[in-house]
């Protein structure tokens, strides 16, 4: 299969990469939604939505300080570094991800569409300053809560909250790229939440190919023309080889 899906990039150009919490719990980050994942634990409406946000900020950065300490400890791993790899060689246009850990920047990768926004920075509702992470990090060890360096009110961390919209400068471009794909590569990705989980049917219905590469099945496996059930490191690792 491996043959099959170098050979599917190779002869359909560009080639878009949409990732999802499968890439990056092979750099030991938890996923959410799996019947083990920290939604299982956690009612996301209590920790991580906007309105829980405005009614205990303190309480939701207890959540999320265990989240960073995670994040900031995860390296980037042979999936995150075969993208970057092949993004190098001119066989991956783009990279879209649901995630929030910057790991595809840190392996390398320079085109990175972040839909769920990312834990890099942390800014103010009130002021709208931004403060990046390890500011936010070295803050967290003294207070239960990262307060804004310029109004003193509490920063919010820059990723999409439940009840808040997405950035729609992301998903606008998310959108033109897998219209543009001439394959969307999915990789550790379930495709069930919208709308990123839409893109590979702009792709479809665009003329362009779909692949998938993921643990367990998705709604659009009988409409891949591959489809690898398996870990996202070492599947890319091999695609890069077979590339070669």
């Amino acid at each position: 299969m491996i043959e099959a899906l170098a050979e599917l990039i190779r002869n359909h150009q560009p080639c878009v990469v949409l990732t999802g919490a499968g890439i990056s719990t092979e750099s030991g980050i938890p996923d959410f939604r799996s019947p083990t994942g920290i939604w299982a634990r956690y009612d996301p409406m209590e920790y991580a939505s906007i309105s829980a946000f405005r009614r205990d900020p303190a309480k939701v950065w207890e959540f999320y300080a265990l989240r960073f300490e995670v994040l900031t400890r995860a390296e980037p791993n042979e999936g995150h570094r075969a993208l970057a790899e092949l993004e190098r060689r001119g066989l991956v246009c783009a990279v879209v991800t649901q995630n929030i850990d910057g790991l595809h920047e840190r392996a390398g990768s320079q085109d990175v569409v972040e839909v769920h926004g990312s834990i890099r920075t942390a800014s103010c509702l009130a002021c709208g300053e931004h403060v990046p992470l390890a500011d936010v990090v070295t803050a967290l060890r003294d207070a239960p809560a990262p307060w804004c360096p310029k109004c003193g009110e509490i920063l919010k961390p820059d990723v999409v909250m439940f009840g808040e919209l997405l950035p729609m400068d992301a998903i606008d471009r998310a959108s033109a790229l897998a219209r543009a794909a001439g394959v969307l590569l999915v990789v550790g990705s379930t495709l069930e939440v919208y709308p990123i989980a839409g893109l590979p049917e702009e792709t479809l219905t665009a003329g362009g190919e779909l692949a998938i590469v993921n643990k367990g099945s998705t709604p659009y496996d009988g409409r891949a023309a591959v489809r690898i059930d398996g870990g996202a490191g070492e599947a890319l690792t091999a695609l890069v080889e077979a590339l070669s």
